[in-house]
């Protein structure tokens, strides 16, 4: 596979032919959520079992991110993050690292995925939609790490109001055994929680919650195919446990929110990236506009 070495943030559309782009708004159609769906996130605070890539799409991401996990390849400086072991177990292993759109082809095009586009934009109120930051994810077979309990929006208050939102696939196969994601369903009606260190102790959260948000705090697996995902709230509270199996859990993370969110910071949103001045609009090459529902290309 060709080693891409320049920025792909500098180029806000397709540049494969790894995903296509539909020809019509008729087209769209068949990449909708159900009525069902849509309420199921709504009352739950997630919508699982969406699939996202075929068995090609999945080797390429797989081939991708075998690459990337190497702290010498060429694009490593364009990481916004790179933790090649996150977790705070020295006997635990949690691939982590953001940024992976701007280095090769697969991981910048999958952005616009319509599969994921169009699911986004529904979830969101049928809103046009813009790009936050990936992320990618790897618990190798036998000792992978943790991630502890948490809201992603803990992480993202440096961006208002909250109308975000996550997307999770697996490039595996992933279940119970091998630590799959999990979430508390309702939770997302909590409120915000202070946030935890995301790879130490997976039960941290634990003593930020009241005594009735314990009681219903019901964990729930999300056993997903590879190429298939998950979407989720931002208040969401989710985790996931060690793998301890013979088989990898890889996955990758989209991260979006609606168009009009605005910096809630002056500083830099992620490293390497020019700072946005507090109150203004979130735009530009590293947020670029993925999908708008009245403008869909024809």
């Amino acid at each position: 596979m060709k080693v891409e070495t320049r920025d792909l943030s500098k180029v806000p559309h397709l540049i494969g032919e790894l995903f296509q782009w539909p020809e019509s708004p008729g087209d769209w159609e068949a990449y909708k959520l159900t009525k069902e769906q849509v309420e199921h996130f709504e009352e739950f605070g997630y919508v699982s079992g969406i699939k996202l890539l075929d068995e090609q799409q999945v080797s390429q991401l797989q081939e991708e991110l075998n690459e990337l996990a190497d702290p010498g390849h060429p694009g490593n400086s364009l990481f916004y993050e790179f933790s090649a072991n996150e977790s705070t177990d020295p006997d635990k292993i949690l691939f982590h690292a953001l940024g992976a759109w701007r280095i090769s082809p697969g991981f910048h095009d999958v952005l616009w995925n319509p599969r994921f586009l169009m699911p986004a934009s529904q979830l969101l109120g049928n809103k046009a939609i813009r790009f936050w930051h990936d992320q990618l994810f790897c618990k190798p077979a036998k000792h992978g790490g943790v991630v502890a309990w948490h809201q992603d929006y803990s992480y993202w208050t440096r961006t208002v109001p909250m109308q975000h939102l996550t997307c999770w696939c697996g490039l595996d196969d992933s279940d119970t055994e091998n630590g799959c994601l999990h979430y508390v369903p309702g939770s997302h009606r909590w409120g915000l929680l202070e946030k935890p260190e995301l790879a130490g102790d997976i039960n941290g959260i634990m003593s930020r919650l009241t005594g009735a948000q314990r009681s219903e705090f019901k964990p729930t697996p999300i056993p997903l195919k590879k190429g298939y995902a998950t979407f989720h709230h931002p208040l969401m509270l989710h985790g996931s446990y060690a793998n301890t199996t013979g088989r990898n859990r890889r996955a990758f993370v989209i991260n979006v929110f609606a168009d009009g969110t605005r910096s809630n910071a002056n500083e830099p949103m992620l490293h390497g990236t020019p700072q946005i001045n507090k109150g203004e609009k979130m735009e530009g090459d590293f947020y670029p506009l993925l999908f708008d529902p009245e403008k869909i290309r024809k």
